[in-house]
């Protein structure tokens, strides 16, 4: 893990936040309407704006316990009330959307936050998306690849010429409108498939990893595997950037109180759609103290991501600060702390790098 460190651990990351717009609660447990936890995801954007942070992302869902199935609409309606901020989402379920059409929304976003659209395209870990807009689940693979080449392609933003087994062919087709910069900013999600990352390097797109559990250090080969195919296939080095779950209080135990009810919820009902077991507090500690789960003070969670980007060398870290159903004042509190004491906390530990980082940094997590 040295050698992959000392190759490629970046210096300087950013740091961002994503959501997947779950539905919350009120303090007092009354829940939220789906208008109302967009509308706090707008505010929530603004803080995070207003406080630095460098990317905030929206993801896709088209179910009951999230409320954005149309990330690039909240995303126009944020980019109308910032000012820096890169927006984006996490993920775009490019499988069951028209490429073209996802160009489109974007170049719009583009166009109102003066060039600050990103766009991650990924398969999305739901596939209510496929019945919903008439694809087979039997042509999941395909359906990815094929329109992901076809997004590479639209963001070039000249003619394009295209065809495949999706969806009609394209012949010099032009597509608008087109962006002031003529570029916008593209990511791809992997969940940690080799296939996946061979890809992304292949269509020379940077690389966002989600990384929701275990020790953060198993990426590290795919972030080799990443950097050995740029190579191998001419492509320019490429950023990667890190996905993970978290809540951030003052001190551990409130933390831990604040999210564990409503991270119970939303891992049962998983856990009952997919056939598990019943969601444990023993493996939500576990997962703080040594896995990817960042919660905790500011002092706990800094020292786990600064572990993380070291181990994979990534350039990025976007946390999830949405877990369930936390009220819209936990979520700002969290990302008060975050973007305040966390951030800062995470760049001074890089900078004071040394030969027991590792021990250190991730040794005392949960002591």
């Amino acid at each position: 893990m040295n050698a992959i460190n000392s190759a490629i651990s970046p210096s300087n990351p950013s740091f961002g936040l994503d959501t997947f717009g779950d539905m919350t609660v009120k303090l007092d447990g009354t829940p939220d309407t789906a208008a109302q936890v967009i509308r706090n995801i707008v505010e929530q954007a603004k803080l995070a704006d207003e406080l630095g942070l460098a990317n905030f992302n929206i993801g896709e869902h088209h179910r009951d316990d999230f409320a954005v199935s149309a990330p690039d609409s909240v995303l126009a309606g944020i980019a109308t009330v910032t000012k820096n901020i890169t927006l984006g989402t996490g993920v775009t379920v490019l499988s069951s959307d028209d490429p073209v059409r996802v160009f489109q929304r974007f170049a719009t976003v583009d166009a109102l936050s003066n060039g600050r659209a990103e766009i991650t395209a990924g398969r999305g870990s739901f596939t209510e998306s496929f019945p919903l807009f008439g694809y087979e689940l039997s042509d999941y693979n395909v359906l990815f690849e094929e329109k992901l080449e076809l997004l590479v392609e639209l963001f070039k933003e000249g003619p394009v010429t295209w065809h495949g087994t999706t969806r009609k062919a394209l012949n010099n087709q032009e597509v608008y409108p087109k962006t002031e910069s003529g570029a916008m900013k593209m990511r791809v999600g992997v969940g940690g498939s080799p296939e996946s990352v061979i890809r992304a390097a292949r269509l020379g797109i940077p690389m966002a990893l989600a990384i929701i559990g275990g020790d953060p250090a198993r990426f590290a080969p795919y972030s080799n595997l990443y950097h050995e195919a740029l190579e191998k296939f001419g492509q320019k080095s490429l950023p990667i950037s890190i996905h993970s779950p978290g809540h951030i209080a003052a001190t551990d135990a409130e933390a831990k109180e604040a999210l564990w009810p409503h991270y119970e919820k939303f891992i049962d009902r998983l856990g009952r759609e997919r056939g598990w077991g019943p969601a444990n507090r023993a493996h939500f500690e576990q997962e703080i103290a040594h896995g990817s789960l960042y919660v905790g003070s500011p002092e706990t969670v800094a020292k786990k991501i600064a572990y993380a980007i070291q181990a994979v060398g990534a350039s990025r870290f976007d946390l999830k600060y949405a877990n369930g159903p936390v009220p819209h004042e936990h979520l700002m509190k969290s990302i008060e702390l975050y973007a305040t004491e966390v951030v800062p906390r995470v760049r001074k530990i890089l900078a004071e790098e040394s030969g027991n980082f590792f021990d250190s940094a991730f040794g005392n997590i949960g002591q």
